[in-house]
């Protein structure tokens, strides 16, 4: 058992034995109505009660894991008067580090209820020191939460901290990004006319249609023949998630649940002999944009893998695709013309384990997309 575990067991047991006087402990079921209260103040400025939808959806991911255990699930502190003033949302899952097996943690949300809750939030970011945690991790942290985060013993992945975006049609997906602020912005009208203006500069400029390998074919696959690929492909990887049959079906049934990102769908790419050297998971809307979870890719073969994405995607119709940046895949997608990168909120782990702190400073892990918050509802809908 982890020290941290240790730590919300006894405050747990504290509590309970002296009638909820307050302290840090695992979170229950029954805490959701005010955890889901406490989201809506902190990150949507609203102080009211959690909706079924955001309340089910809680329940669901928080507690629905098939990694999850009360002692690697959510965290909550309490006030002297029993409620809940702070809280670390969290997700559990399978990983391996050089073969060995640990259960990661994907830090979802740390919440405070203002000034009343700040002596809260302090003890839950100790508990979360590198001495405490196997693997604790965030891919979209603020710079003060990054901050806090090296303090507490982590490091920052730099590469992981962006997004690229690869445009297809440019005036039309500057249109379709502004319209996540001003609605209008999406109407069919609009994007049509900006759609046959794109059209007259894809004629004028070549380069704005990605080339696939001629070599390669790409084709729809199941999830399932996506997860196939993912062994294999993965193994390069000192850190990487288990993604057993069970863990990865349940991952994908919570990511589908986000219907704003679009439909989530999986594309093999195949080479000369026919053979799968590579395989892309993503989130489509038809005629939109093209969010890219997971690319994985047979070693040697990344150019080829992301070229035929790329061309796969503009051929659908994508205005353009986001993805996260990968160490990996960096100087293939670099190559990409209409490229560019973002900042996307800082990547941070925490591990008291110095060979796996060692594989994530020279880049040999593989975290992101269904390993990462990339899919969550609470980023888009809530």
């Amino acid at each position: 058992m982890t020290a941290q575990a240790q730590e919300i067991r006894a405050s747990s047991g504290m509590a309970a034995a002296e009638g909820r006087r307050g302290g840090m402990r695992a979170m229950t079921p029954d805490d959701i109505p005010a955890v889901g209260r406490l989201f809506n103040r902190v990150f949507r400025k609203n102080d009211s009660e959690p909706g079924d939808d955001l309340a089910s959806y809680l329940q669901t991911v928080f507690f629905g894991s098939p990694a999850y255990a009360p002692e690697v699930g959510s965290v909550v502190h309490e006030s002297a008067a029993g409620s809940i003033d702070s809280a670390i949302l969290s997700v559990p899952m399978a990983f391996t580090v050089h073969g060995r097996p640990i259960t990661a943690r994907l830090l979802c949300a740390f919440m405070a209820d203002g000034k009343a809750g700040a002596a809260g939030a302090a003890r839950l970011a100790r508990s979360m020191r590198a001495v405490r945690q196997d693997l604790c991790f965030s891919d979209n942290a603020s710079p003060v939460s990054a901050d806090h985060w090296a303090a507490a013993g982590g490091i920052v992945l730099p590469i992981q901290s962006l997004e690229w975006q690869r445009t297809f049609w440019p005036l039309k997906a500057m249109a379709l990004l502004a319209s996540r602020h001003f609605p209008v912005m999406g109407s069919r009208i609009l994007t049509g006319t900006l759609g046959i203006v794109d059209r007259v500069l894809r004629r004028m400029r070549s380069s704005m249609r990605p080339a696939a390998q001629a070599a390669c074919l790409t084709k729809t696959a199941t999830l399932d023949e996506f997860l196939e690929c993912a062994g294999p492909m993965l193994e390069r990887f000192a850190l990487r998630p288990v993604w057993s049959q069970v863990e990865f079906d349940w991952f994908v049934g919570v990511a589908a649940m986000n219907r704003s990102l679009g439909t989530l769908q999986c594309r093999k790419v195949l080479g000369e002999d026919g053979r799968t050297i590579g395989a892309f998971l993503f989130f489509g809307n038809a005629n939109d944009m093209a969010t890219v979870l997971n690319v994985l890719s047979e070693e040697g073969r990344e150019f080829d893998v992301t070229a035929a994405m790329f061309a796969r995607l503009d051929a659908e119709g994508y205005a353009a695709a986001v993805g996260m940046a990968q160490p990996f895949l960096m100087n293939a997608i670099s190559r990409q013309r209409w490229l560019s990168f973002r900042h996307r909120g800082y990547f941070c782990l925490v591990t008291r384990h110095a060979d796996l702190k060692e594989a994530a400073e020279r880049n040999d892990v593989y975290i992101g997309g269904l390993a990462s918050e990339s899919w969550s509802r609470l980023l888009t809908d809530f």
